[in-house]
């Protein structure tokens, strides 16, 4: 069995799309699609930068989202390769379960780009700058991780944000809190603790206002039942039910990304084949978590000419 898969926030780099676009009028076509959604030249930031700007949390998340389907579009449009008929799951990272859903036809185009937008705009807003933080643990699994979380809370947030994979768990909140783990993961015996280069701690407490804003706008968006089923981030477990995926995406916002669970959870549903669609983050996370797995990472046009004919 096969699923495919879609990259989170990180995996963003000036240039992504740009080879893919001349190469291809189907991908050309994504990115004006939503540069026209959002009202803005999203695809020239891609291009050309600056990476800054591109960072930015409200440009980041569809720009990610983007260069994904345009790639799944051109090896379905030029491949000839029907989702429906090659994936028996999807399932995406944090704000690539948005375009999981896009991918099985749950989203049209123009709405995922708008929901990244908002979502990406309010996750910013939820926490002023500078007072949550992220940090990334290596070498230490979700129970050490949260034990290091609740050493250093003392009253403020400090929760694991993402399960990733056994060696890699991420904790979110309160920036002292998130200092404060960094010298305890390293006695905790962690290999290393280092503070991530974002601008909000995401996928914790702290993200309420978020997801608050997020319930108002899936509940004024259409949503399609999936072609397949998503693996959903926070239960880690199929659905296919169009109000329960909407509830899971608002609860997404504040909850824990169960990824590491999800990739389990697919292996033991017998998903042997995973195939990571614009990026290269996810398929090493699932090698991780599953040795015998084989991922497969899709970005450039041979990569989907190889794909085409593999399938």
């Amino acid at each position: 069995m096969r699923a495919f898969i879609f990259p989170g926030q990180g995996s963003q780099a000036v240039g992504m799309g740009k080879a893919l676009a001349e190469a291809s009028a189907t991908a050309r076509e994504v990115f004006q699609e939503v540069d026209d959604a959002l009202g803005q030249n999203l695809f020239k930031l891609m291009s050309e930068g600056p990476e800054d700007e591109l960072t930015l949390t409200a440009n980041a998340q569809p720009a990610i989202m983007a260069n994904a389907i345009a790639v799944l579009r051109v090896l379905e449009k030029e491949g000839g390769i029907r989702l429906a008929d090659k994936a028996d799951f999807v399932a995406g990272h944090s704000l690539g379960e948005y375009t999981a859903l896009c991918a099985a036809g749950a989203f049209d185009l123009a709405t995922t780009a708008k929901l990244l937008r908002i979502r990406g705009d309010a996750m910013q807003a939820a926490v002023p700058v500078g007072v949550g933080a992220m940090a990334a643990i290596l070498g230490a699994d979700r129970e050490k991780a949260q034990a290091i979380a609740d050493a250093a809370a003392e009253g403020q947030v400090c929760t694991v944000a993402n399960d990733n994979d056994p060696s890699q768990v991420v904790i979110s909140g309160h920036r002292e809190a998130i200092e404060r783990a960094l010298p305890i993961a390293k006695e905790m015996g962690a290999k290393r603790a280092l503070l991530l280069p974002v601008s909000a701690p995401f996928h914790c407490p702290l993200m309420q206002p978020a997801a608050d804003a997020m319930a108002e706008a899936l509940a004024a968006v259409t949503l399609q039942a999936p072609l397949v089923p998503v693996y959903a981030n926070v239960t880690a477990a199929p659905v296919a039910d169009p109000d329960t995926i909407r509830a899971l995406l608002v609860e997404q916002v504040t909850g824990m990304v169960r990824w590491r669970e999800s990739v389990l959870a697919m292996f033991a549903a017998s998903v042997t084949d995973y195939v990571e669609f614009g990026g290269k983050v996810l398929g090493g996370m699932v090698k991780r978590i599953t040795p015998d797995a084989a991922p497969v990472s899709v970005v450039t046009m041979d990569d989907i000419e190889a794909l085409a004919k593999s399938l």
